[in-house]
């Protein structure tokens, strides 16, 4: 269990919080044709969708019902009506995901009255479905705005029906229930690894299909392109089993299991060689199929380089901010090559955070973690972009981990998952120590002035020595 420290600054410097309803907009990005929809104010949404663009270095469909300083007092519930009637006019997507932000909470906005108001003026309209979350600024933050979304997804589209385990074995289906912090490179991986037991996976977001970086058709779309489709989310009901990855879906996959009856299985730690020796077995045990070759070598690859990195990371200081449930993943990576977690933030508290594999966690902000690191003597950093000016003070190498990336080019796409993400992280990793701790000496070595057979630039070893006796004298 580990031990939590919670700071009293009575404020938040250097900032390492991201909103909720941006957590609750990327999950609902992952799903084929929808419109996020925060119910808040313009600048929030703009705030937002920079972050996005920054990071995807893609066009982002974020609309806002655009709360004013009236609506906020009087009522914003004909913003929230005339928004959802006007992207189901215009675009006709198959989902409009609304987020709330802490304006519409505080003002007291009652969303599911106001959608329920929505669909009795616009009938025409009942193709597309709306799913909404409660996702304020005051609760919770990135990671556990994207779990509330998926929660309301499961508990707004998935009806209550039990499948046959006939009907279950002949779809052979799998739910993947994919958190926050797994990139579109992490879900991709993860479906190949599925479909190599013969699986169909139904990944819940699919950022893999929707902001993996492709061109596609369109030159500019108002809704996504790609992921899983809303049909998809309510059959899920008919898979073999659901895997839960990371504590901060646990909640879901228990509602998913309570709603269909389909088998939950929580895999709390996902990245490095043990987590993927689980997950293939557990492949292994629901396809009915051996693991096949092909993850055999590569758990040889990551073995040989556990034992070439460790020379570098085996009792290496780190310092790793991010989100609760990332924080324990890269806490069990670094665990693996025996590397020493000198501090560990997050900018939250959910119920499950002592469980992480961490001595001390701090619930607090950058500076918090900057100043841990510099005390400790950290010789490597994990965190987001926001982090690079804090590596650039404490001249300390800086490995971009988590949202946003802005200043690295694939930083979303990187794959962190499996054998081949292990084995590259330890690579990356061990480089960037190796860059940082190169064994020069400084100052340059002592050349006696008194010896011949060296040439030494002139005048080398005399400052030292400018008041030591000659003791041949």
């Amino acid at each position: 269990m580990a031990t939590l420290k919670k700071t009293s600054k009575p404020l938040t410097v250097n900032p390492l919080k991201s909103s909720a309803f941006m957590g609750a907009a990327l999950a609902y990005l992952g799903i084929d044709r929808t419109i996020p929809l925060l119910h808040s104010a313009q600048g929030c949404s703009a705030f937002a969708k920079v972050f996005f663009v920054r990071h995807f270095r893609e066009p982002i469909p974020l609309q806002t019902t655009a709360m004013d300083h009236v609506a906020t007092v009087m009522s914003a519930d004909e913003n929230l009506v005339e928004a959802l009637a006007l992207l189901c006019g215009k675009q006709k997507p198959a989902l409009i995901g609304v987020a709330t932000s802490g304006l519409a909470e505080t003002q007291g906005a009652d969303v599911a009255r106001v959608i329920k108001s929505f669909r009795a003026q616009y009938p025409q309209y009942a193709e597309t479905r709306v799913v909404w979350a409660s996702t304020p600024d005051f609760r919770g933050g990135f990671e556990q705005g994207f779990a509330e979304a998926l929660y309301c997804l499961i508990d707004q589209l998935v009806p209550e029906k039990a499948f046959s385990t006939v009907e279950r074995e002949a779809a052979r289906n799998l739910n993947l229930l994919c958190p926050a912090w797994m990139t579109p490179g992490d879900q991709e991986a993860l479906a190949e690894m599925v479909e190599a037991f013969g699986l169909n996976p139904v990944l819940l977001p699919d950022l893999s299909a929707s902001l993996d970086g492709h061109l596609g058709t369109a030159r500019l779309n108002p809704v996504s392109q790609g992921g899983v489709s809303v049909a998809e989310i309510e059959n899920m009901g008919s898979a073999l089993a659901t895997l839960v990855f990371g504590r901060s879906l646990r909640a879901v996959g228990d509602l998913l299991a309570v709603r269909s009856g389909v088998p939950s299985i929580q895999l709390d730690q996902c990245l490095g060689l043990n987590a993927t020796d689980q997950l293939l077995m557990t492949l292994a045990v629901l396809s009915g199929q051996p693991v096949p070759k092909q993850f055999t070598r590569q758990r040889q690859q990551l073995q040989d380089a556990l034992l070439d990195s460790h020379f570098m990371l085996t009792g290496a200081k780190v310092a790793v901010a991010a989100e609760p449930d990332h924080l324990g993943q890269l806490a069990g990576l670094l665990n693996e090559v025996g590397a020493v977690p000198v501090s560990a933030v997050c900018p939250s508290q959910p119920a499950w955070l002592a469980e992480l594999p961490l001595t001390q966690i701090t619930v607090g902000d950058l500076q918090d973690w900057e100043d841990e690191a510099n005390a400790a003597g950290a010789e490597l950093l994990m965190t987001n972009s926001h982090g690079a000016a804090v590596a650039a003070r404490l001249k300390v190498p800086l490995l971009r981990v988590g949202f946003p990336q802005y200043d690295w080019l694939g930083g979303f796409q990187r794959v962190w998952l499996g054998y081949r993400g292990a084995r590259q992280a330890f690579f990356d990793m061990g480089n960037l120590w190796t860059e940082h701790h190169e064994h020069a000496i400084e100052p340059a070595p002592y050349v006696s002035r008194f010896r011949n057979d060296i040439h030494a630039e002139p005048g080398a070893g005399e400052k030292d020595h400018e008041h030591t006796p000659c003791l041949c004298q």
